[in-house]
């Protein structure tokens, strides 16, 4: 840890205000908040550019991970002059303007809020009805474990190389996996959505004793749920390299498929868990596992193409 009182940091020129930072917010593991905002301080490199042009809700911990939490739209006043906002119309009358954090001094910001967990949007600003990925987000109901969302991912990687899609994993940081195909081109979501859709109705088909693709809970006991209605331009998903707020720091982790396969070979849901000193350790390593899925550009298939 960088720091252990309060104090104002100098963040590129911007003066970023931090408090309480010896305030336990992991207890089972005595991870500080001043161990979060020093986390998220190294991380910056690689998780920034994941971050940029992304509307992002807040979920913010005041007590740390044993305490409440609430998830924050409007973008909180007192932000530095670099973090701008993104105003979306409310169905029911009226905006939000959420947040868009671009540089150190926003990420630093929205840590001293306790904001440990970053949920961002599918799309970028201006462009906010235009997706740049599909998310598939699996989900296991118990019994069914990260092990099972190995072997369902592995079934939907499988899908995407016979249509010619590149895709890349990540852990979601709590119970399951996530897969993103990258777009980057032209798309809305209803097209994402519909894509998303049909690719979990097809692995469901495929695997009816392990696969669920409906939202209904009832059906999710032992079974992994592939959530397609992520894609959404009014839902969030967790992002790249964010902390969760579970009982260790885990984060959301960037994953090579040989080692989801080696994960599923082993039966060892214990390989695909990171927290936060893992995490930095592997950046180091390997730099940003994640970085194709912001350069790597694709087309949907076309609806008659899929034969799903």
């Amino acid at each position: 840890m960088i720091m252990t009182q309060a104090a104002e940091i100098n963040v590129n020129g911007t003066s970023v205000k931090v408090t309480n930072l010896e305030k336990l917010f992991y207890p089972k593991t005595g991870f500080t908040k001043g161990d979060v905002i020093d986390y998220y301080i190294r991380i910056s490199p690689y998780l920034l550019p994941h971050l940029r042009d992304r509307p992002i809700t807040l979920k913010r911990y005041p007590d740390g991970v044993e305490g409440f939490f609430f998830y924050e739209k409007e973008c909180p006043r007192g932000r530095p002059p670099s973090v701008k906002t993104v105003s979306v119309a409310k169905a029911q009358g009226g905006e939000v303007n959420y947040c868009v954090i671009h540089d150190l001094a926003g990420l630093v910001w929205a840590a001293n809020l306790a904001d440990l967990e970053l949920h961002a949007f599918l799309h970028k600003a201006p462009a906010i009805h235009r997706p740049t990925v599909v998310a598939f987000d699996l989900d296991p109901g118990p019994p069914a474990d990260l092990v099972a969302c190995c072997k369902v991912a592995l079934q939907l990687k499988a899908a995407f190389d016979a249509l010619g899609l590149e895709s890349f994993a990540k852990t979601s940081g709590s119970k399951g996996l996530q897969v993103y195909v990258p777009i980057n081109t032209p798309v809305t979501y209803d097209q994402t959505k519909r894509f998303a859709r049909s690719m979990a109705e097809l692995i469901e088909r495929e695997s009816p004793g392990l696969v669920v693709a409906k939202m209904r809970k009832d059906l999710r006991k032992g079974k992994i749920l592939i959530d397609w209605s992520q894609n959404d331009p009014h839902k969030t998903t967790v992002n790249v390299y964010s902390l969760r707020a579970k009982d260790h720091p885990y984060v959301s982790t960037p994953l090579r498929w040989h080692e989801v396969s080696f994960a599923a070979e082993k039966h060892k849901a214990s390989l695909l868990r990171f927290e936060a000193k893992a995490v930095l350790h592997r950046v180091a390593d390997h730099g940003d596992l994640f970085a194709q899925v912001l350069a790597t550009k694709q087309k949907l298939p076309a609806a008659n193409g899929l034969n799903l």
